[in-house]
């Protein structure tokens, strides 16, 4: 009984010390990772988990239309898979950072898995755009405890306002009540144009795209100026 509760023990510390502190320090107080910049009179659009043959274009005209540069934080293997959308991206002047090479948990994948991954998806994009990433956005935004080494050749980038653009439920009618009362000067924007990951509905984008054609001309019309990370 005595060494079922030492081994119980045992682990809760390994998972407190693998999971949580890195959250709480993270998620909660921001260290090591850029959730907004409080000091910058911009803000930032960015989009995870794509690119998507089907909703990925049409975010893109979207954003040519407007006149908006964008972030786009790509899963390496769909990179692979469309690279004439990554190089679409790069050419129409959005940045491009990694959002790991598949749509999976830093919290169930072992370290030398996630380095594997990040370098693998930072070729996969140099081959395309010229250009090594820089920028990256771990699934979910969960970090462990090794995930702070990262930090000394990535820039970790989080977020300070989300929709929830990833449900269908609600509608376009929810992200752009939630995107109109939560921006502020210095938010970094966390939305998806791709619905093919865990938890997601396949064509939740579609919303976020009508609603981004009534929020891109409201914020617009109130001074927002929307630039990529790199330029906040």
């Amino acid at each position: 009984m005595k060494d079922m509760i030492k081994i119980t023990l045992l682990v809760l510390s390994i998972l407190v010390l693998y999971w949580f502190i890195p959250y709480l320090m993270t998620a909660g107080l921001g260290i090591g990772v850029s959730k907004r910049m409080d000091h910058s009179e911009k803000i930032a659009f960015t989009f995870d988990d794509g690119p998507n043959p089907i909703y990925t274009p049409q975010l893109l005209d979207l954003l040519r239309m407007n006149n908006i540069k964008a972030t786009f934080f790509v899963v390496g293997s769909k990179a692979e898979k469309y690279p004439e959308l990554i190089e679409r991206m790069h050419n129409e002047g959005h940045l491009i950072g990694i959002h790991n090479y598949v749509h999976r948990s830093n919290w169930v994948m072992a370290p030398w898995t996630i380095r594997h991954h990040l370098k693998k998806s930072s070729t996969i994009i140099a081959e395309i755009t010229g250009k090594n990433p820089i920028y990256y956005r771990p699934p979910w935004g969960l970090l462990n405890i090794f995930d702070f080494l990262l930090m000394a050749r990535y820039k970790i980038v989080l977020w300070s306002v989300m929709a929830e653009d990833w449900r269908c439920k609600g509608g376009s009618e929810k992200i752009t009540k939630r995107l109109l009362r939560d921006i502020r000067d210095g938010d970094v924007i966390l939305l998806h144009d791709c619905g093919e990951t865990l938890g997601a509905n396949e064509d939740a984008p579609r919303n976020t795209i009508d609603a981004l054609k009534e929020v891109f001309k409201l914020i617009t019309n109130q001074g927002f100026t929307c630039v990529r990370l790199d330029e906040m």
